[in-house]
């Protein structure tokens, strides 16, 4: 394209670059910032060194002008680029089967899709109502009042987003402030310590090991104090598969109730639960009032890319979580909420059929990496399972991972990155199993071909 005296803004990715550039011919369309890695994988080079050869090459052929250095406040500069980037680029490069990112490689189901199409058709493009619209607000109340018991007001109560990455956000920008000691159990989904960190908040952590990722009572007891101003809870729990007891619930119900402590519980998975029932924090005696529960469309319905959550709080507390809504997104896809108010209205044979369809793809992957060798630790919800690499013989997770990748041509997770203390997952790697029976079947015998313990 040709320009003359103006100038672009690139905000992929990262902070924003401009270029200024005159009567040049220059082509954007395939422009890759370069490979910014995150504080944890800072540890092992050789995967760097082979992301940053990949972004380079791609760079260095697709845009011709120098690039300025990278910007970026400095609460986020310990960041940077996430593992699902990193290992998805190497994926595409090596042509791997991709068991690492948590997205399915099916479609969801036509009734809600054909919902979305008749929702645009109908005209339901514009902005909706900030906090959702009035419909898929109430369909959210009734399926909570029916999976937990409680009422819920849909006006006052519920509070729609992008997300419950969105949800996120907003609860803990909306109810933490900069010193507040929120704690968080470890390994976690990344995306919590990096929004604390935008709240200016004080991250405590305890960790939760295998063989069943049990809660250490004890350290949780002399953890949480009067300091403590909110927990995060994920169950079913990503990366472990873990579902949080009613035992382990109630311990920390009754430590919240003592010490004051708000609960910011994420059950994104809560319909893929296949060893026992899930438990929503919320119902538990005493806890709606101190409670946000977050959820979204995307994993029950296979539909990812929609980006539709919400956020279940009373109203002193929707309060703040609608605040930093308003300020982060405003309001989410119209027509798509819409048709999210006919997936929440699927007869239970449909969640009955996805737990079957789920177990079915987990049986595969699990028996699977059982025959190649790996040490499985029993996953109970959600749709990926934590496994032992040492057997193998690689000094940590980041170095089994590129192995796999570069030798068998199979993508996992290291779980490092998803503690605060990198040492506390160097020995596991997580897999997922949304993916159809072809692809995991076909990862499942590279795996058998080429990975050879030692």
């Amino acid at each position: 394209m040709i320009r003359s005296k103006c100038t672009w803004t690139c905000s992929q990715m990262h902070s924003p670059l401009r270029f200024k550039y005159s009567s040049t011919l220059v082509s954007f369309s395939n422009f890759i910032p370069p490979v910014v890695t995150s504080r944890r994988s800072t540890r092992y080079p050789s995967l760097m060194a082979t992301l940053s050869t990949v972004s380079t090459q791609q760079d260095a052929a697709s845009n011709p002008i120098a690039h300025p250095p990278l910007q970026v406040a400095k609460r986020l500069e310990k960041f940077k680029t996430t593992i699902f980037t990193q290992m998805s680029m190497l994926a595409i490069k090596r042509g791997a089967v991709n068991l690492g990112q948590g997205f399915p490689n099916f479609d969801g189901p036509e009734f809600v899709k054909e919902a979305a199409i008749q929702a645009i058709k109908d005209g339901k493009n514009q902005y909706a109502r900030g906090y959702g619209v009035p419909e898929f607000n109430s369909a959210i109340a009734c399926r909570f009042k029916k999976d937990t018991g409680l009422d819920v007001d849909p006006e006052k109560e519920i509070t729609i987003t992008s997300g419950c990455t969105e949800a996120i956000a907003a609860t803990m920008l909306g109810l933490i402030n900069p010193g507040d000691e929120v704690l968080l159990f470890a390994p976690f989904y990344d995306s919590y310590e990096a929004t604390l960190s935008m709240a200016g908040a004080k991250i405590k952590c305890i960790t939760l090991r295998p063989p069943d990722f049990a809660v250490p009572i004890d350290e949780l007891k002399s953890t949480i104090t009067k300091n403590t101003r909110a927990i995060l809870i994920n169950t079913p729990h990503n990366p472990t598969g873990k579902m949080f007891t009613r035992e382990e619930l109630n311990v920390i119900a009754s430590l919240c109730i003592e010490n004051d402590v708000l609960v910011f519980t994420d059950e994104v998975y809560d319909k893929l639960a296949f060893e026992m029932d899930h438990i929503s924090m919320a119902s538990l005696p005493g806890m709606f009032e101190r409670t946000v529960t977050m959820n979204s469309l995307g994993k029950t319905f296979s539909l990812t890319g929609w980006k539709i959550g919400w956020a279940i709080a009373p109203p002193h507390l929707t309060w703040g979580v609608r605040q930093a809504h308003s300020f982060l997104t405003f309001a989410t896809s119209t027509p798509m909420q819409w048709a999210a108010v006919a997936a929440l209205k699927a007869p239970d044979s449909y969640y009955e059929e996805l737990k079957r369809d789920y177990s079915a793809k987990k049986a595969i992957l699990v028996e699977g990496l059982n025959a190649v060798g790996f040490k499985v630790f029993p996953s109970s919800g959600t749709y990926f399972v934590v496994v032992d690499h040492t057997p193998f013989g690689l000094e940590n997770d980041i170095a089994f991972c590129e192995y796999l990748i570069k030798e068998v041509g199979v993508v996992a997770i290291p779980t490092s990155v998803f503690c605060l203390n990198p040492e506390d997952g160097k020995n596991l790697v997580r897999f997922t199993f949304c993916k159809d029976e072809g692809t995991l079947r076909a990862a499942v015998e590279r795996m058998k071909e080429k990975l050879k313990r030692k």
